[in-house]
């Protein structure tokens, strides 16, 4: 399902039901701890977990008497928005917690099915925007108070390529264009709507052309749309997410494809990618950021927003950020000050050591870092994708 069909009826949505165990009326009617331990359903729609369980399990066994029981399950970001439209309308919050990425937070913002969390918790975390990283505090204001950012990346974009069909990686998006011309279908990029690669090449691209207005995809995008347009003339199909086209650049099928730092780490370190390939990125190279939330749907009982906002400022803790280094996923991943990768585990270390890119971090410190889109411009910029560029190629092979 596209974003932008997804979205339709849920622009003008108001506020969940009441109701039984329903949405808190204010701060001060939830209290500091639950009045006995509370089962969570947690939804990922952004590949979080990998990241984050570590610290949602470590939570659970330190603090029984605030989580006796958490399910996980998870879903592509663009149904997130509706499953909540649907859960709210009839009345029974099932999902208590949402991992997301920009996306799932940008869909749920504008069909109006989450809780506010800032600033009508913001004593719940101390010294929040303090804490973070300075580009990664930046992401936080993107939320606009409806998530909280648990973990965040320069994310990219970065072009993946095979070196042995790819001798020069194209060093700017005209030279991308005459690759692509020069090689029919084998230049890929998944969905934006479901892809962080994708995404980040999408809001990456109006810095790379120079275009009116990187933050307005509806009227500040011409060369972007242009571009797009033509390049997809060579693009056989675009993939439902990231996963495929990393499949297919491991197969042969396509010679690149877009990616960000984690997409380029933990596949090769999963053995999905072969660990030759080679990453560039064109020129003038701004970073978009990317990050992912918590965020907190409506209709949640008190207790049980209660035991959420723990949980959150648990995995805030430096020591658990550190997990967020994994296995380079959404790398580096902490999103709060002063986490080194000395103190992540040592599978952690191990993994960067082994299949980390040293220019990264001289690429990170060098060049201008870009926050995505927010809310309202990024489901804009989805939208106008799927009907300017995305047509009938895509997810068909």
């Amino acid at each position: 399902m596209l974003l932008a069909a997804g979205l339709a009826a849920g622009l003008a949505a108001c506020g969940a039901p009441g109701g039984d165990g329903g949405q808190a009326a204010n701060p001060q009617a939830v209290p500091d701890k639950p009045s006995k331990p509370v089962e969570l359903n947690i939804l990922d729609v952004a590949g979080n977990l990998q990241l984050t369980k570590q610290m949602i399990e470590n939570f659970k066994a330190a603090h029984p008497e605030v989580l006796s029981k958490v399910t996980y399950s998870t879903a592509p970001a663009p149904s997130m928005a509706g499953k909540l439209k649907a859960e709210q309308d009839g009345g029974v919050a099932q999902t208590h917690l949402v991992l997301s990425g920009t996306d799932g937070l940008s869909a749920g913002i504008a069909n109006g099915t989450l809780a506010k969390i800032l600033p009508d918790f913001a004593g719940r975390f101390p010294n929040l925007m303090q804490n973070y990283q300075e580009p990664a505090a930046k992401m936080q204001e993107l939320a606009n108070g409806y998530g909280v950012e648990l973990v965040y990346s320069p994310a990219g974009p970065l072009l993946e390529y095979n070196p042995g069909a790819v001798p020069a990686a194209p060093a700017s998006p005209q030279e991308l264009l005459d690759w692509a011309k020069a090689h029919p279908e084998k230049f890929q990029y998944a969905q934006p709507s479901n892809s962080g690669p994708g995404r980040t090449f999408l809001m990456g691209l109006p810095y790379l052309l120079g275009d009116k207005d990187p933050k307005d995809p509806d009227k500040g995008w011409d060369k972007t749309w242009a571009f797009l347009q033509e390049l997809g003339k060579y693009v056989k199909y675009y993939p439902s997410g990231t996963t495929e086209t990393m499949k297919n650049l491991a197969s042969g099928s396509v010679a690149m494809v877009t990616s960000m730092t984690g997409w380029d780490l933990n596949p090769r370190k999963l053995g999905t990618v072969p660990n030759t390939v080679k990453t560039a990125m064109m020129q003038p190279m701004h970073w978009v950021t990317d990050a992912q939330y918590a965020l907190i749907p409506k209709g949640l009982s008190p207790d049980q927003e209660s035991a959420i906002l723990q949980l959150i400022a648990w995995m805030l803790k430096p020591d658990q950020q550190a997990i967020a280094y994994d296995d380079g996923y959404f790398y580096p991943g902490p999103a709060v000050k002063d986490v080194t990768l000395q103190m992540a585990p040592q599978k952690s270390q191990d993994t960067i050591k082994q299949f980390g890119r040293p220019e990264y971090e001289q690429w990170i410190a060098q060049y201008p870092k870009e926050t995505s889109l927010p809310a309202e411009q990024q489901v804009k910029a989805f939208d106008k994708w799927n009907q300017l560029v995305g047509g009938s190629k895509v997810g068909k092979k």
